[in-house]
């Protein structure tokens, strides 16, 4: 006689690419934070800390790659407009004054190398546990670009607080819905595809006149 099967009432969950864990942590002293942060087995988690509250999340497959994209297509923006590009790609940025602490899945500085980087792109397969603009208000960082759904939400620091706007303040010349068609998953047909349609935008400079000389 076959004996029935009878369905776990623990049933193992095995995440998919789109999922990722996260865990909240309560308590963490700022010193137990470091500690854990500089810990060569933790490199490869993402960690967001204020004022004793730590999220420890694990990056899924897709977070890594629309990431990867988002950078490679505005360092080739910035080559082919030559803007001049710095990347602190994802430096962790802390400050033990403020009591706060993360990793941003990029950071560029326009221009040159500076202290703190101008802008923090975030990508976002899930909403965490933590507001992470608050962490990026106190650490000074002047805009965050959100990637959600195909689509960039961008914020800028005004004061204590952020605010939405239109277009990048630092990047003007960004236009992001652009941006957003080419995050895609065959990257490197998106990667040439984008160059071209630059190249077939490029903007006409208007060669600047010479002052005439006075007689």
């Amino acid at each position: 006689m076959a004996m029935a099967q009878v369905a776990s009432a623990f049933p193992v969950h095995v995440p998919t690419a789109a999922e990722e864990q996260r865990i909240l942590l309560h308590g963490v002293s700022w010193e137990t934070y470091v500690m854990l942060r500089d810990t060569h087995e933790s490199r490869h988690l993402r960690m967001t800390y204020v004022k004793g509250t730590l999220e420890i999340m694990s990056p899924s497959r897709r977070h890594a790659v629309e990431s990867v994209m988002i950078a490679r297509l505005l360092e080739l923006f910035c080559v082919e407009r030559a803007i001049p590009l710095f990347s602190y790609r994802d430096t962790t940025w802390r400050k033990e004054e403020g009591e706060r602490g993360l990793e941003a899945d990029d950071c560029y500085a326009r221009d040159r190398d500076k202290e703190i980087p101008d802008i923090a792109i975030e990508v976002i397969v899930t909403h965490g546990l933590l507001d992470k603009l608050d962490v990026y208000r106190g650490l000074g960082i002047r805009e965050v670009w959100m990637f959600e759904n195909g689509a960039f939400t961008v914020v800028t620091l005004r004061g204590e607080y952020y605010e939405p706007i239109a277009a990048s303040e630092i990047f003007p010349e960004v236009d992001f819905a652009q941006l957003a068609r080419f995050v895609l998953p065959d990257q490197n047909a998106a990667i040439v595809a984008f160059r071209d349609e630059l190249r077939l935008t490029t903007p006409i400079r208007t060669p600047r006149r010479r002052a005439r000389k006075k007689q």
